[in-house]
């Protein structure tokens, strides 16, 4: 398996959370991970960061911030030149899809946990 650097945008440490799941399982299938969330802590090792970061190399953007707070991010996302960005359950946003497309973004609506447990990833 290839090893896909990702961005788990609206990290989490909380537990019960779908973004803190997907960091912990991307970890586990030895993917390298990066975390931005609101909140500072920790995750499977990963380090929670609470402000925008430079990105290079960028395989895969995975989302779980709503369409609302994705606003913020729309210039970083498209600036960080990922190959895809994963829009999860919650997070579907037409408007975004349309500008990564324009900038050659591959966008998947899909469920990271679902493409990582079935190998689809």
């Amino acid at each position: 398996m290839k090893n896909k650097k990702t961005v788990v945008l609206g990290a989490s440490a909380k537990p019960e959370k779908y973004a803190f799941k997907a960091i912990t399982m991307l970890v586990e299938k030895g993917h390298s991970v990066l975390a931005i969330g609101q909140n500072a802590g920790e995750v499977a090792g990963i380090k929670i960061q609470t402000k925008a970061i430079p990105l290079k190399n960028i395989d895969t953007i995975t989302l779980y911030l709503n369409p609302i707070r994705q606003r913020d991010y729309y210039n970083y996302i498209v600036e960080s030149k990922p190959k895809r960005v994963i829009f999860n359950p919650g997070t579907e946003n037409l408007e975004f899809y349309q500008l990564l497309e324009l900038n050659k973004i591959k966008v998947e609506v899909a469920c990271t946990l679902v493409l990582l447990t079935t190998n689809q990833y």
